[in-house]
């Protein structure tokens, strides 16, 4: 029996200094619905993928949130402690009870890191120039140059014409390259709010020459003023010179001292690894992917600097845990750190000589999966199940992610959640063998050892997923003709709507701004006031 705890209960542990992860069980486009400030979603469904990632210590103390504080977070409890999690509770009533209770909730993504872009903004004044503005200076052939602080792919798809991909950590270390000229006025934006204000307030606070001003509302502002974006551009940062990589590192000097960041040594990084037991940490490479991918500190996971500010719950699931960020040479750490420290994060140090010297792992992260070796269903290889399909002698389940089942996905397959399984299996007209699939496969193992449990009936599970059918040469159908289950697993941006997307983005940027009073209302943020800027 899971031990629950009242919502007035979990309203002063928030306010202590101990550490705690508020693990919201429930899918992700529920959890936008509704939520605590400092919850992370991690949907029953999805558990075991990113569980250990997410929270690597297994005495770590969490409260598990759902709609009620009914199955799905009995069901939760149950997984967590068999995945040998020892301190797990309930909040009683769930997001019902919290709400009952007369206490905050918020709706959206990575709220604590929003609302925080948001209190930036307001507190340090940081320059904005709107999109009308903007279009103006360019048409007047005014020297500027503007650097989008979105990963790759969100540039890729759409950007203010003439942008320069540089995400958000890489600003101060490449503007020197990007921007030589002092008399350049240096324009950053991302989609909406967020990031635009921390790059840019990254760049002031580092000190550089030029004037520099966040793009107001993003590529959303931009569409909103009936500009056109650009899509499918190429253009990003280049090669380091010597001269930015100095210019950065005297810099960001300056920026440890204001901000107080903490630097350590691998000796005192193996201490923290030490104490791992009893103080969770996550060691966090925030340098480039593909940096990451060339070689990186064996045990750590990379985190883009401006993506871990601007999700940081994403990626760190217990307030109050011990964070070492790593790079090569210390400037994007040390501004990954600086703003980490703002947000309320107590516990975070820059490691200093993490990537000199000894032997360094490659490769994309591979995270550690839950009885990943453990026996599992057989595997079936996409040309038998092709064969099975033809002869109308298979049933296939996909469990993988609403938008990417309906962007492809086997010709014939229903989607259906993990977690609603046992509501799918006795609905389904169920014809011949029953084989699981998702995007790699492997959500898919996990399901088909559920549907073991549930049917009593052996199960297989398609080897690789649907990549592996794709990669094989067989063709991916478009659409959602077959759910099994509603596709409430994925919150959908404004830019991904189907229809009405004008509206959703004005609905989006007045959330935002309304962040801040929210959080005041709240009482639990820890955003720390540091001197403005001269």
């Amino acid at each position: 029996m899971t031990n629950k705890i009242s919502p007035a209960a979990l309203k002063a542990r928030i306010g202590e200094d101990e550490e705690l992860a508020i693990l919201d069980l429930r899918e992700e486009g529920e959890f936008a619905d509704d939520h605590l400030l400092f919850a992370t979603n991690l949907s029953l469904s999805r558990l075991e993928l990113d569980i250990y990632r997410r929270l690597p210590r297994r005495s770590v103390p969490i409260v598990l949130c759902d709609a009620d504080g009914g199955e799905t977070a009995t069901r939760g409890a149950k997984r967590l402690r068999e995945l040998g999690y020892s301190h797990v509770e309930i909040l009683d009533g769930g997001m019902a009870g919290w709400s009952a209770a007369g206490f905050e909730t918020f709706s959206g993504m990575h709220v604590p890191s929003k609302a925080f872009g948001e209190f930036v903004e307001h507190w340090h004044d940081t320059p904005r120039l709107t999109a009308e503005d903007l279009n103006a200076r360019v048409a007047e052939g005014e020297n500027l140059v503007i650097l989008d602080s979105r990963p790759w792919d969100e540039y890729h798809r759409m950007n203010i014409p003439g942008g320069i991909n540089c995400p958000g950590a890489e600003l101060v270390y490449r503007v020197r390259d990007l921007a030589p000229d002092p008399e350049t006025t240096v324009v950053v934006n991302c989609a909406g709010r967020t990031r635009s204000i921390i790059g840019a307030q990254s760049l002031i606070n580092a000190g550089i020459p030029n004037r520099v001003f966040a793009l107001e509302n993003g590529t959303m502002g931009w569409h909103l003023a009936g500009l056109a974006l650009e899509r499918g551009a190429e253009r990003r940062f280049g090669e380091l010179s010597d001269e930015a990589r100095a210019a950065a590192i005297a810099r960001t000097e300056g920026v440890a001292a204001r901000f107080e960041v903490r630097t350590i040594d691998m000796d005192e990084l193996a201490m923290w690894q030490g104490e791992a037991g009893r103080r969770s940490l996550y060691l966090v490479d925030v340098r480039d992917p593909a940096e990451y991918e060339a070689g990186h500190l064996d045990g750590s996971f990379n985190a883009p600097g401006g993506q871990l500010v601007q999700e940081s719950n994403a990626y760190v699931g217990a307030m109050g845990a011990r964070i070492a960020l790593i790079d090569g040479d210390g400037v994007r750490a040390t501004m990954t750190a600086s703003w980490l420290i703002q947000l309320g994060w107590r516990d975070v140090a820059v490691v200093r000589g993490a990537l000199d010297g000894g032997s360094l792992a490659s490769g994309s992260y591979r995270p550690d999966l839950p009885e990943n070796n453990a026996p599992g269903p057989d595997a079936i290889n996409p040309a038998t199940l092709a064969v099975l399909l033809r002869d109308g002698s298979a049933t296939v389940i996909d469990v993988g992610d609403s938008p990417e089942y309906k962007c492809g996905h086997i010709s014939g397959a229903w989607f259906a959640l993990r977690a609603e399984l046992a509501q799918v299996l006795d609905s389904l007209p169920i014809a011949g063998e029953l084989i699981f699939t998702s995007g790699q496969g492997r959500l898919a193992r996990y399901a088909a050892r559920d549907a073991e449990r549930i049917t009593g009936r052996p199960v297989r599970v398609l080897a690789g997923g649907n990549e592996a059918w794709r990669a094989a040469g067989f063709e991916l159908e478009e659409g959602d003709g077959r759910m099994a289950s509603e596709p409430k697993d994925a919150w959908l941006k404004p830019y991904d709507r189907a229809d009405s997307q004008d509206e959703w983005m004005r609905q989006y940027l007045s959330w935002e701004t309304a962040l801040v009073e929210a959080v005041e209302r709240d009482g639990g943020a820890r955003f720390q006031h540091f001197p403005k800027t001269a």
